[in-house]
């Protein structure tokens, strides 16, 4: 029989989902040293955050076929390490969506209401009616930045409030929002206008820091400001001065930029709210968390695939030796799509040419949207999953191909829409690197790695030295540079790579020179 290793506390009823269907060693205080010595033993292994499942460990695992993290996150599991030895990661990602969506309520309805400072008035013996006058609910604007599985359900409970509301998220179509029942906005009308305001979007460098002090003073007065998402994408030094500022602004914070909180300002404010990053905890998302994962592993027993696969979906091994060199150029691409078309994409066009085409390339599809997913969403986006939650956004996916691939073993093109605006990207693998070898039908080649700039700008003598010398009077240097164009005199296509970052500030520059188009800062 097959033998599952509970290796952290999980709720009993997913303890009973695999009885009878493998031997359980339930070992919730395993050490590291124990784990490593005996984890090629079992055939599947459950673990909350406490455990590490570590290169080392992972390695050790000969038998190991499945990870099952009953939770989110996945910090603790080397997920690349698991690729690489054909273990499966499974994670429950829907166990907490309505767990933090109805904290989010929570807080709304604690700051409209006062409740939290009104109980402390009365626990003190005090009797402060008027003072903890409140805000209705209903017809009051709700502003949701990021309308992910969370953000939507936040959205389901603010209807039934009668709340109004708009969204702020650049990957949302209109045909999404309508039928969601929401307006769609810039981030500046939704800051000026909410009268709460959500947030739930994932921390990136994008996000870090994007509600600050010009954003906190645009609020309106006696509006609400929720964090249940990450620490830092609010700053909290910014939101501090300007709550003390402002006493009629209200804030209620789950996460912070440092946790645990301490030595924090924040404390001293009556006009907020803190709980101690508790959004996801409740006995039924520990419940459900642990039934998920241990349906997950169950199916992996009986030999089937499970649903919330974080790394790869299984292929014969076959395929994937064939598609094995392509996954990290699918994982770029959609890397670059993520970081250059800003607004909302409403379809995908994907191309796969040569040797690939024939092959199961679903996988890599999958892969492609799960890299230009995940840095927009706070739940974790999956190989699995991956195709359900872009036809959840409203975005088309076409998947052609062709046997022709020119002088390249094979090749993957893909050509995205969004708003009116249309981007193609070419790229194959070659000598084992990703390289792009062209854009919008402009032919460059060059290897993608680090940082990167896509610079489209017309062809007239002298624009190319304007660009070089903004960058130089900037300091930042360049490594490789690749042109492209089709008509002299026309528009044309540079790709950089360079060896600082290029700053917002250094786009505005560049811009606003009347012979540059666009410019696209890229990390890989």
């Amino acid at each position: 029989m097959p033998k599952v290793l509970v290796a952290d506390k999980i709720n009993e009823k997913g303890v009973e989902v695999l009885e009878g269907s493998a031997e359980i060693v339930n070992n919730p205080k395993i050490t590291p040293e124990e784990l490593l010595k005996t984890i090629d033993q079992y055939d599947g292994i459950i673990v909350r955050s406490r455990t590490k499942m570590t290169k080392e460990v992972i390695e050790n695992a000969k038998n190991l076929k499945i990870i099952a993290r009953a939770g989110v996150g996945v910090d603790n599991i080397d997920v690349q390490a698991a690729t690489d030895h054909g273990i499966l990661v499974v994670n429950a990602p829907q166990s907490t969506s309505i767990t933090v969506a109805e904290h989010a309520m929570g807080l709304m309805l604690s700051l409209s209401r006062k409740i939290a400072i009104a109980d402390a008035s009365v626990k003190a013996g005090k009797w402060e009616k008027s003072k903890f006058m409140g805000m209705e609910l209903r017809n009051k604007t709700l502003g949701v930045i990021g309308m992910g599985r969370i953000g939507s359900q936040v959205v389901k409970r603010a209807k039934a409030f009668e709340m109004d509301v708009i969204v702020y998220d650049p990957y949302i179509t209109e045909d999404v929002a309508k039928e969601l029942g929401v307006e769609i906005t810039t981030l500046d009308y939704l800051v000026e206008n909410a009268d709460v305001m959500t947030i739930h979007v994932p921390l990136t460098p994008e996000t870090k820091g994007l509600i600050s002090k010009p954003e906190l003073t645009k609020m309106k007065d006696h509006a609400i400001l929720l964090n249940c998402a990450r620490g830092g994408i609010i700053n909290e030094a910014d939101l501090y001065e300007v709550l003390k500022e402002r006493p009629e602004l209200k804030a209620g914070l789950d996460v912070y930029e440092n946790e645990p909180l301490e030595n924090s300002p924040l404390v001293t404010l009556d006009n907020v709210v803190l709980t101690p990053h508790i959004a996801a905890s409740t006995k039924e998302a520990q419940r459900d968390a642990a039934i998920i994962v241990a349906k997950e592993v169950k199916e992996v027993i009986n030999g089937n695939i499970p649903n919330n696969v974080l790394n790869m979906p299984v292929v014969d091994n076959e395929t994937f030796q064939t598609l094995k060199p392509y996954f990290q150029l699918t994982e770029k691409l959609g890397q670059i799509l993520v970081q250059t078309t800003t607004s909302n994409i409403s379809e995908l066009n994907i191309v796969y040419s040569g040797e690939i085409s024939g092959k199961a390339k679903e996988p890599l599809t999958r892969e492609l949207l799960k890299e230009f997913l995940n840095p927009i969403l706070t739940e974790p986006v999956n190989s699995v999953n991956a195709k359900a939650v872009a036809k959840e956004r409203g975005i088309k996916i076409t998947e052609g191909e062709t046997e022709d691939s020119g002088k390249y073993d094979a090749t993957i093109k893909i050509d995205v829409f969004y708003d009116n605006a249309e981007m193609k990207i070419e790229g194959v693998v070659e000598n084992n690197e990703a390289k792009i070898i062209s854009i919008d039908d402009y032919d460059v080649r060059l290897t993608l790695e680090g940082k990167m700039a896509i610079i489209k700008y017309v062809d007239l003598p002298g624009t190319i030295g304007k660009i070089g010398k903004i960058l130089g009077d900037y300091k930042i240097n360049i490594a490789e540079m690749q042109v492209g164009r089709q008509t002299e005199g026309g528009e044309a296509i540079m790709v950089l790579k360079v060896d600082q970052e290029i700053t917002e500030e250094v786009v505005s520059k560049l811009e606003d020179d009347n012979d540059i188009d666009f410019v696209k800062p890229v990390k890989l």
